[in-house]
């Protein structure tokens, strides 16, 4: 049995099930926390005491657990640029883009990002070539991404462009990290984790202290702060290790479903929490990527018998 196949057979159990939905939840959930959040603090701002936070926790995590860090800290450089790709670059376009879209809109371009990283990895490695039912798949993606900017695209319907633009260029970003992070897979995946949100607080808290004031930094309400911890606490730190457990036990395949969770549940939270409501268009693009990834991840092939 080939490992795609193991992995595709391999039983999830219902703790795992458990997992991955409570994951799904979680990060859905950040879009929901930054959307309150960004209307306070500036982006930028907002990726910093994000990051910081969690980096602080994943810390004191590796302390408790007797991890070493050393193995970070030998590839600092490296750490450093994939904290650039995966966190800076795309939590602060994210950020930005949610200044002016909604929390379900956002969850699901940032859904594209499977597509984008296949996409990216055809081009950028060996070992990671697109097969027939994956091109398919990545082709309902962009359809998908295409239907979410809808009548945007011409007339400004359904939030500004650029918005848009921001979390599809967040899900490339994305992409960059994940291919970067290939060269990573000999140290232990909290110590990856940590390495990476370190190097962000150290790329962040120089540029917000130069181009904020610290003295208004600050001046967040009760209600924005909290969003700040639980994007900090719950979506960051403790996804983090809600991941790597579910990816222990279930492997990486079964794991990446959780993907198929989070643009319903921000979508949910958003229309309960925030009052917002999804176009027509929006909900179409939602289910052509939805397709896109049960495509690519082919269980619609198996059921199907392709």
């Amino acid at each position: 049995m080939q490992p795609a196949q193991a992995a595709l057979s391999r039983q999830i159990s219902f703790r795992d099930w458990s997992l991955i939905l409570m994951l799904g939840i979680i990060w859905g959930g950040s879009f929901f926390c930054a959307r309150i959040a960004v209307q306070e603090v500036p982006p930028l701002v907002l990726v910093m005491f994000r990051v910081v936070i969690a980096a602080t926790l994943l810390q004191f995590y590796l302390l408790m657990r007797n991890i070493s860090f050393r193995p970070a800290l030998d590839r600092a450089g490296s750490f450093l640029t994939l904290s650039i790709l995966n966190n800076v670059i795309p939590f602060t376009l994210i950020f930005l883009g949610q200044t002016e879209l909604g929390a379900g809109l956002s969850a699901v371009l940032n859904a594209t990002t499977p597509f984008w990283t296949a996409i990216l990895a055809n081009m950028l490695t060996s070992d990671e070539k697109l097969g027939g039912l994956r091109l398919v798949g990545i082709m309902l993606g962009i359809t998908g991404t295409a239907f979410m900017i809808g009548p945007g695209l011409f007339a400004g319907l359904g939030g500004p462009i650029w918005a848009k633009l921001c979390l599809i260029a967040a899900a490339i970003s994305y992409g960059l990290g994940f291919i970067f992070a290939r060269r990573f897979k000999d140290i232990p995946a909290p110590v990856v984790a940590t390495g990476q949100l370190t190097g962000s607080s150290l790329v962040t808290i120089p540029l917000v202290l130069i181009f904020f004031d610290i003295d208004g930094m600050f001046s967040a309400s009760a209600g924005a702060w909290a969003a700040i911890f639980m994007l900090a606490v719950v979506a960051t730190a403790f996804a983090y290790i809600i991941y790597f457990q579910v990816l222990a036990s279930a492997g990486a395949t079964n794991t990446s479903l959780v993907t198929l969770i989070v643009p319903a549940t921000a979508i949910l939270l958003g229309a309960i929490f925030l009052g917002e409501r999804l176009e027509s268009f929006e909900i179409v693009g939602m289910a052509v990527i939805v397709l896109g990834l049960l495509t690519i991840d082919g269980r619609l092939a198996r059921k199907f018998g392709f």
